[in-house]
């Protein structure tokens, strides 16, 4: 990406396009004394919500560019003279002659075929309603790893276990399982039960299942899709989570980040109530907010709304340091049409919490007082998703 300092209007819009593909709806860039930027689009007006996607990619792409302070920008209908018309269908990818082979593009879209071969639907049938012993799913999921969702996860099951209500929570990241360390049950030694079901670990008032219970902590975890996808439904389907007639209130999917065969097995084969999505403020962080939110529109689970952690740091005196950015969550949260379920600033006692396995959630001090008001928030979402429609987030392909 173009790094140097803008020095004039004609080289930020050079370093967007160099970095976009040379779009031909980036239709005038304005780049002030102050360091403002300003971007006309040209929009279809029958395609405005994918060119709402350009914009905000657009946007994040000259915040990159080293001397650009704050970008606003502008939708049109409206063409400069002489100017293509702005794009509504696919990109066409013509294959080499010499050996079929395709150069894939930035905004290029697969084929009819592909997208059958790569449709994800929603759990169907009786089965798809219920698992014994399981009220309702929420995943906790992130498309950027290290932004605190297994944080969020543990603390977010701790606070809801502590005002009653039973809870499940089910460590679905294969690869870097870290439920047990936050719950300290790195120990614990799952058992089977008579009819050859697996019994969650018990800690702190919850039930977990974690693939870190049942492998060599030291040993890599070296598996292909398939294998994933069935040690997940294993774990789900094969625990003795809880009596049918006496089910778990809530079980939380803690997924690992991306939007891979993990979730694409739980989306599959999982009744998934609703999703929360968490993030950093930082723009890197929330540019993948987005995939995470395209990729649960397509697979038809609600998203309740945006976690932001790291919001801030707070020093002895009060003051605040926005380390990672300011308001990230909440623009992102306004463009995607969801609410900011929580910002969780950087607190000492949430970090030794989860390193000693003690969840935070269940101490006295203030971040006990953040998460207990995310759990009634999440309840109370939950229960208004189960008894209205949710509003459709609708993405373009």
């Amino acid at each position: 990406m173009f790094r140097a300092k803008p020095k004039s209007s004609q080289e930020l819009e050079r370093a967007i396009r160099n970095a976009l593909g040379a779009p031909d709806w980036l239709q005038a860039v304005t780049v002030r004394d102050d360091g403002r930027a300003v971007l006309v689009i040209s929009a279809n007006p029958e395609d405005l919500p994918r060119f709402e996607a350009l914009r905000l990619e657009a946007e994040s792409t000259a915040r990159g560019v080293k001397g650009v302070r704050e970008v606003d920008s502008v939708l049109t209908s409206e063409r400069a003279q002489g100017a293509a018309p702005a794009p509504s269908g696919p990109v066409k990818l013509t294959p080499s002659p010499a050996a079929e082979q395709r150069r894939v593009r930035k905004g290029a879209r697969l084929s009819d075929e592909a997208h059958k071969q790569g449709n994800v639907s929603a759990p169907s049938g009786p089965e798809a309603h219920k698992i014994p012993g399981i009220s309702r799913i929420l995943v906790v999921a992130s498309a950027k790893g290290g932004v605190g969702k297994s944080t969020v996860s543990v603390n977010l099951a701790a606070a809801l276990a502590r005002v009653g209500m039973k809870v499940g929570l089910l460590d679905a990241d294969i690869y870097g399982p870290s439920i047990p360390t936050m719950l300290g049950t790195v120990d614990a030694e799952p058992v089977t039960t008579a009819d050859k079901k697996l019994k969650p670990v018990e800690a702190h008032g919850l039930k977990s299942l974690s693939i870190g219970y049942l492998s060599d902590p030291d040993s890599p975890m070296i598996w292909r899709g398939p294998i994933v996808m069935s040690a997940i439904s294993q774990m789900l389907n094969d625990a003795d989570w809880a009596p049918a007639d006496d089910p778990l209130d809530i079980l939380i999917i803690d997924t690992p980040p991306g939007t891979g065969d993990a979730q694409l097995a739980i989306a599959q084969r999982v009744p998934v109530t609703a999703a929360i999505i968490v993030t950093t403020p930082q723009e890197v962080a929330l540019a993948d907010v987005r995939r995470g939110a395209a990729m649960f529109a397509k697979t038809h689970v609600p998203v309740l709304g945006i976690v932001e952690t790291m919001s801030w740091f707070e020093d002895p005196t009060g003051g605040r340091h926005h380390l990672m950015g300011e308001g990230g969550g909440a623009r992102m949260a306004e463009a995607l049409g969801l609410p900011l379920l929580a910002q969780i600033p950087m607190v000492q006692e949430i970090r030794e919490g989860g390193d000693r396995g003690a969840p935070a959630a269940l101490g006295d001090g203030p971040a006990a007082s953040l998460f207990a008001e995310l759990g009634r928030t999440t309840a109370l979402a939950i229960d208004a998703l189960l008894s209205k429609p949710v509003p459709e987030i609708l993405f373009e392909d």
